[in-house]
């Protein structure tokens, strides 16, 4: 049964992607790829919507091309990252210090990681529209959409990346919230390592 938490953020979320008619066209994916490009590193709070409706709160970092890190805040503590190619899931309830690992490929998040962003890519782009004042972009990989699909929320003036829903090929639905975007700076290569953080953990 949903709890008062549960209930709370998803009428967050609805809130969030509603407002009013729409009075502009949508921000062009030429311009979304070039926000996307621009961004080398960003960090921000995040707040998670699981499949089961159970909400998660963390910090995220993005350091582009390729590399993301996830740190869910108590009681959770999962650490996720992406790094090499990989994505690791360190669950900090588990009694060994190797993760669940797979391609960072495989998963739609891989679109907005890749080296040069192409949101007008043949098939890339399933659904572009305005809600709002906000941009909605659906994308998937077009060799394998199999893999599932990203729905990319933005807002203009300055255009700014504010949620991403990930909907995985099984059709679970995972929507991340997020909080201002720094942009800039650096992070520690550890941030990233797959490798040091088995180590650290080992």
């Amino acid at each position: 049964m949903p709890t008062r938490r549960t209930l709370l953020a998803g009428a967050a979320a609805a809130a969030f992607l509603s407002g009013a008619p729409a009075h502009a066209a949508p921000i062009s994916l030429d311009a979304l790829s070039s926000y996307l490009n621009a961004m080398q590193t960003a960090e921000a709070d995040f707040t998670q919507i699981n499949p089961d409706g159970t909400i998660s709160t963390g910090k995220i970092y993005i350091q582009r091309p390729g590399r993301i890190r996830f740190d869910y805040a108590a009681p959770d503590r999962t650490l996720v990252m992406a790094g090499g190619g990989q994505v690791a899931v360190f669950d900090a309830k588990s009694n060994t210090s190797r993760p669940e690992q797979y391609p960072l490929s495989r998963t739609p998040l891989s679109i907005i990681l890749e080296r040069n962003v192409n949101l007008g890519q043949r098939n890339m782009v399933v659904g572009h529209r305005q809600n709002g004042v906000k941009t909605v972009v659906t994308a998937q990989d077009p060799a394998n959409p199999q893999y599932g699909q990203i729905e990319l929320v933005f807002t203009a003036n300055p255009i700014e990346l504010r949620q991403w829903v990930i909907t995985d090929g099984s059709g679970s639905r995972t929507t991340v919230v997020l909080g201002d975007l720094k942009t800039g700076g650096s992070f520690p290569s550890r941030y990233f390592s797959i490798q040091s953080e088995i180590a650290r953990r080992g």
